[in-house]
């Protein structure tokens, strides 16, 4: 599974939040691809997958929040695909 963080690189709320994020996706699975972009590096990517700002968050190419979820809600989310709810 592959989750992919688009954010600007000078977000510090971003860098806050994102270790949290991080470990709770990989507590729900350990050999999850985490993956962080430059929104402005990845625009044409970004403009693919729907974001319309930044933060967001896709899983497995799919933009699934539209800004930095809890982390108890990245969880949930990772859950569901794994068993292909979303």
């Amino acid at each position: 599974m592959k989750i992919e963080v688009l954010r600007a690189s000078g977000c510090a709320k971003c860098l806050r939040e994102l270790d949290g994020l991080r470990a709770a996706a990989r507590q729900v699975d350990p050999a999850i691809d985490w993956n962080e972009l430059d929104i402005l590096a990845a625009l044409d990517y970004a403009v693919e997958l729907g974001v319309l700002r930044s933060p967001a968050v896709a899983i497995d190419g799919v933009l699934v929040f539209a800004s930095l979820p809890a982390p108890d809600a990245l969880a949930a989310a990772i859950h569901e695909r794994r068993r292909g709810v979303g």
